[in-house]
């Protein structure tokens, strides 16, 4: 079992920064890949950045490639995510998920623990 604990969001004008932060507890290894989800009200759950815990390789959805960084801390068993030049468009609930169980990364569906979200607002 895994807990995960997200922290960061908030408000901020387009072309500004959140760092989000996930710590996680319990059945935690390095060897388990991580991600960040979003959702946004009348919108399924997306996939917006995912680091694989066996290799440490980083993938990206395609929205957020260059602007957003996805970084594990074993030692400390928290997972970020700073986002910068925020559009008004990233807006959502942000979930820390843990232990993909299978491909593709960015399904949501193959996350076994979640967090419990934190709301980040851009604003044009």
């Amino acid at each position: 079992q895994v807990h995960l604990v997200e922290s960061g969001g908030g408000s901020v004008q387009a072309g500004g920064s959140l760092r989000l932060s996930c710590a996680a507890s319990g059945d935690t290894s390095s060897r388990y890949s991580m991600g960040w989800f979003r959702q946004a009200p009348g919108k399924e759950r997306e996939g917006v950045a995912a680091i694989y815990g066996s290799s440490g390789s980083t993938y990206y959805a395609d929205s957020v490639k260059g602007r957003f960084t996805i970084s594990q801390d074993n030692a400390k068993n928290t997972l970020d995510l700073q986002m910068n030049s925020l559009k008004p468009e990233d807006a959502a609930l942000y979930y820390c998920a843990a232990r993909l169980t299978r491909f593709p990364w960015n399904d949501y569906r193959n996350f076994r623990y979640w967090g419990q979200g934190t709301q980040v607002t851009v604003s044009s």
